[in-house]
């Protein structure tokens, strides 16, 4: 069995791999690289031929969407490697990143490794997508070591540490590959946005860890198939959040998945008095969603009695950010 392979999936993407998939093949040397292609439209596929001849590809029949995407595209992989690195088509990666990445996830407990995030437009900042590390407040509400809602923090350095969080973001995540299986994948349900929470959670319940490693480092784009003010990203986010709680959360979870579909109600109608209409109904219409999926989700618990999570925080993170102005991740007290 091999020990990697790199798997970037693609859907009417040539110009994210014109610009990012150079430093892949530059840098994941001497590992496998795999594109999944979602039956793109455009001549992707021909660019991957021409520009790339060292890259696999693994063609589906239709576009699947991420989460389903990765489980058909994986299937073929299934018992040839030891670990998939997850990775964005729109991340630049870095010389050696993948060694540190190597090391942590090869003791026996741990699940899901990522590396230090940053922006690809503004190299100091943190990036969105995972930054140094993912957590999730009491209500649902996932943040990261340099990221705060919106708030993207400089990086001088100060989130170097090597720790357990929460989830590992899917812009770039090494699994190992028997457990990635194991799970079922990334939850189908879920179609893109916080499957990857989703996966780390139920990873835990086993009793496994993910970390941050900052000692690997990528570039991420971010926002390269749905900007933030995407309703239907809106949708996906609020609907899918209510899936994983839904599906993972222990104790009284029937009273945390009410206060947090009241903390919905709140956010739908802050949307509705700025202007942003659309994105109200993005709200309204993921909540239709939930109900409509609820038993089938409900159906889906599987949870060990007295497991602990790491990376949960039991405040709430928009009391903090929004009333209690803590901006900077670490200004909370976790």
């Amino acid at each position: 069995m091999k020990t990697l392979a790199v798997v970037v999936l693609n859907y009417n993407g040539k110009e994210h791999l014109n610009t990012f998939l150079p430093s892949v093949v530059q840098h994941a040397k001497p590992y496998d690289v795999y594109v999944i292609d979602n039956a793109s439209l455009d001549d992707s596929i021909d660019q991957l031929k021409c520009h790339f001849p060292s890259v696999n590809i693994l063609s589906l029949p239709s576009n699947y969407g991420f989460a389903k995407g990765y489980n058909e595209g994986l299937k073929p992989l299934e018992n040839l490697y030891e670990h998939y690195l997850i990775l964005n088509s729109d991340v630049e990666v870095t010389s050696g990143f993948i060694t540190p990445l190597l090391d942590r996830i090869s003791h026996e407990n741990v699940a899901s490794v990522q590396p230090k995030v940053l922006s690809w437009k503004n190299k100091s900042l943190f990036e969105h997508a995972g930054a140094s590390g993912g957590f999730l407040d009491r209500n649902g509400f996932p943040f990261c070591r340099g990221r705060i809602f919106q708030e993207c923090e400089e990086d001088h350095g100060q989130y170097e540490d090597a720790i357990p969080v929460f989830w590992t973001s899917g812009a770039c995540m090494l699994v190992k590959s028997s457990l990635f299986h194991a799970l079922g994948g990334f939850d189908e349900d879920f179609e893109a946005h916080m499957e990857e929470i989703d996966w780390c959670w139920r990873a835990q319940h086993l009793g496994y860890e993910v970390w941050i490693e900052p000692k690997a480092i990528v570039y991420h784009l971010g926002g390269g198939t749905l900007s933030n003010e995407s309703p239907r990203k809106t949708f996906l986010n609020f609907r899918n959040n209510l899936f994983m709680l839904t599906k993972n959360s222990q104790g009284f979870w029937l009273g945390r998945l009410w206060i947090r579909m009241v903390w919905d109600g709140i956010a739908a109608f802050q949307f509705l008095i700025t202007g942003k209409v659309r994105l109200f109904f993005s709200v309204f219409n993921a909540h239709m969603a939930f109900y409509a999926g609820f038993m089938r989700n409900v159906k889906k618990r599987s949870i060990p009695k007295n497991q602990t999570v790491k990376g949960h925080y039991s405040g709430n993170i928009v009391i903090d950010f929004y009333l209690r102005k803590k901006r900077k991740f670490s200004s909370i007290d976790l």
